[in-house]
């Protein structure tokens, strides 16, 4: 079935990043481009990728700059940027986004977001102790204190935030924490990601700091908990990216998020030269798919090899093929299936999924049953669409207290 273009990631920087948290995966990808020290993206390169997102895509085009650490590029690389898309994309909607461990961040970067209207996703793992446990310079000091001023500078700019905040056998024990301070520090868009990474010393094995099927589990619950206590009229005053997602799941809809999606490959990965990947977590020679120089983007996502990447997710054992919540998890990312050489590529996460949906499968399917029932009451020609699923819901629900 034919793809459209409607977003890319972008790692303008390469792998290069002036962080060195112990739990990267991405910056090993350096070996990929070995013959240079510093990778960045040149001006031929972004113009070729800024024309093809625009003319390639249909309606509208979200460009995710990533790394590596994509402030390295500076200010004016971006400045560029913003010069292309209005020379290029006139009458075209055009989203930016920009993922940062936010420790280069300065009042002109936050006015720059501001007024272009970026959304930023932020590395915050929680407060100080969980922070500093992973997230490190290269040289071994805390990064903490930088990024928390940081971080508070762009929420008092009013730039848009969303809080990524990765989760680890250390950090796990801390969930509660990590929500409430989130909460207080004004972050009201939150993103958990469960970290898994082979152990460097014995690639047969997971590293010590990856996150169990059990405490992933125990945090999912708690998650749950917290969010649906802050409730109030029946609108959710957090945002957790994996319950909205799950949410379209239960109401008959695909997630956003290609995690729970049946398979992979909804999107490309550009990297600093123009190579384009399948995917952010599996950028290698198995799975380049070209160069934009010479290919274009949307052939290369609908090329043969993408489509076997993206099939590649419904290899699942008969468990996972016969389980009730299948449609709810599709086994989650085939990342954490390789990075944990034990489990025999099985979803590291089944066991934590089950966990959660005993917790509250039943209260999701109640709030999607209230939602169809909103869905019969209101006049077709002004039925919620998908994205707006869960502020649809929200005043539903409240209406029904």
């Amino acid at each position: 079935m034919y793809k459209p273009l409607t977003s890319i990631l972008v790692k303008p920087s390469g792998p290069d990043c002036n962080l060195g948290c112990k739990y990267c995966f991405y910056l090993e990808k350096s070996k990929l481009y070995s013959e240079q020290k510093v990778h960045r993206m040149n001006d031929d390169v972004l113009e070729e990728l800024i024309i093809q997102a625009i003319d390639q895509s249909e309606n509208d085009i979200s460009i995710a700059w990533q790394g590596g650490e994509p402030t390295l590029m500076g200010l004016d690389f971006f400045k560029k940027v913003i010069e292309l898309e209005k020379k290029h994309g006139v009458g075209r909607t055009i989203g930016n986004g920009l993922q940062t461990n936010g420790y280069l961040l300065n009042e002109e970067w936050a006015e720059f977001l501001a007024e272009y209207n970026w959304l930023v996703g932020i590395s915050v793992d929680g407060t100080e102790h969980i922070h500093n446990k992973h997230r490190l310079t290269p040289n071994g000091k805390n990064t903490w204190e930088v990024v928390h001023r940081n971080a508070e500078m762009l929420l008092k700019k009013g730039v848009a935030v969303n809080v990524l905040t990765t989760l680890t056998d250390y950090s796990a024990d801390y969930i509660e924490e990590i929500y409430h301070f989130h909460k207080q520090m004004g972050f009201e868009f939150m993103q958990f990601i469960p970290i898994v990474e082979k152990d460097k010393n014995d690639p047969t094995k997971a590293a010590d700091f990856s996150l169990s099927a059990e405490k992933y589990g125990k945090v999912l619950c708690k998650l749950w908990d917290l969010w649906r206590d802050d409730f109030v009229n029946g609108k959710p005053t957090t945002s957790i990216r994996h319950f909205e997602n799950l949410f379209f799941t239960y109401v008959g809809f695909e997630a956003p998020e290609c995690t729970m999606q049946k398979e992979c490959g909804s999107y490309t990965v550009i990297e600093h030269n123009g190579d384009v990947y399948s995917c952010d977590f599996f950028v290698s020679n198995k799975w380049k798919l070209g160069n934009i120089m010479n290919k274009d983007i949307v052939e290369m996502l609908n090329s043969p090899k993408q489509e076997n990447f993206g099939k590649a997710k419904n290899d699942l054992p008969t468990k996972c093929k016969r389980c009730s919540y299948l449609k709810h998890c599709w086994g989650g990312c085939p990342k954490d299936r390789v990075k944990d050489p034990k489990d025999n590529g099985l979803p590291r996460f089944c066991k934590s999924y089950l966990m959660f949906f005993a917790h509250a499968d039943k209260e999701l399917q109640e709030m999607a049953k209230l939602w169809h029932q909103q869905q019969d009451e209101i006049d077709k020609q002004n039925q919620a669409k998908p994205y707006n699923i869960m502020k649809d819901f929200a005043e539903f629900y409240k209406n029904k207290q």
